[in-house]
């Protein structure tokens, strides 16, 4: 149980952590594309860190079902990934990232982005853990 709670909070803390990161270097690409103009009003930046702390425990928190070994691996997946999307999108809505002056073609492209972005982190986790996998057993297959 202490392990559990202990991967639970790792998995939340770097989930927050990249939710922030990208949210800065968007940020900066905003920033950037409207020449130094970029404002925000009415607590949109504030509101937008919360959603970012948002979506950092949406896909943060339900990674633990990876430690349910009975679900098949499509199901860990179909349940981290979609409680995250979820999250993301309404989280999404509620902060202005889609919908209000985003035609429709614009929030298709928007969602498609964000799927896009999550499954090739999830990508890159499930690279790392399969590589540190493997290295753990090659190793105890040299201690036989």
């Amino acid at each position: 149980m202490k392990k559990t709670l202990k991967d639970l909070a790792k998995s939340t803390v770097i989930s927050i952590g990249m939710s922030m990161a990208i949210f800065c270097m968007v940020g900066i690409v905003f920033d950037i594309g409207y020449k130094g103009s970029f404002s925000l009003e009415n607590y949109r930046f504030t509101k937008m860190v919360i959603g970012c702390v948002l979506i950092g425990l949406g896909f943060g928190v339900p990674s633990i079902v990876y430690r349910k070994e009975n679900l098949p691996l499509p199901i860990r997946v179909l349940i981290h990934m979609g409680i995250g999307c979820l999250v993301y999108t309404i989280v999404a809505y509620a902060v202005g990232w889609i919908g209000g002056s985003a035609s429709i073609a614009q929030g298709i492209m928007i969602l498609v982005i964000q799927l896009a972005v999550a499954f090739i982190i999830w990508f890159i986790f499930v690279r790392h853990y399969s590589a540190e996998a493997k290295q753990l057993n090659d190793k105890i297959q040299e201690l036989k």
